[in-house]
């Protein structure tokens, strides 16, 4: 059997952006997606602590080191500028896996969303 266990978080993220007229996805600052794990296109879910909405989309890179967290297309509706999210993804694993497996986990600085030394 398999069973999905999470792979990686950026716990508590502040929001940049949200651009309604771009194609889709959520830009992430690429050395937030290096750390944590996450490859462009990856899905990835997304819960604002804000408003309590949960949705899913794919990663793209932002700029390294500009903090971006930019929600596009559909999910731009969704959240606000200066909302607080968790971007997380899952993996597949057997449950054996799943027993040894420890995801990446990263604690960025809220107000800039920057990786903390």
């Amino acid at each position: 059997m398999q069973i999905q266990v999470i792979k990686s978080k950026i716990h508590r993220v502040t929001v940049t952006g949200a651009d309604l007229n771009y194609i889709g996805s959520i830009t992430i600052d690429q050395d937030l997606m290096d750390a944590a794990g996450i490859v462009e296109g990856e899905r990835v879910y997304i819960v604002d602590n804000n408003n309590g909405e949960r949705l899913d989309t794919y990663a793209i890179p932002g700029e390294r080191g500009s903090g971006v967290i930019c929600l596009n297309g559909a999910a731009a509706r969704k959240v606000q500028t200066g909302d607080v999210v968790i971007i997380m993804t899952y993996g597949i694993v057997t449950v054996e896996e799943a027993r040894a497996f420890k995801p990446k986990v990263v604690f960025p600085d809220t107000r800039t969303n920057r990786l903390i030394d």
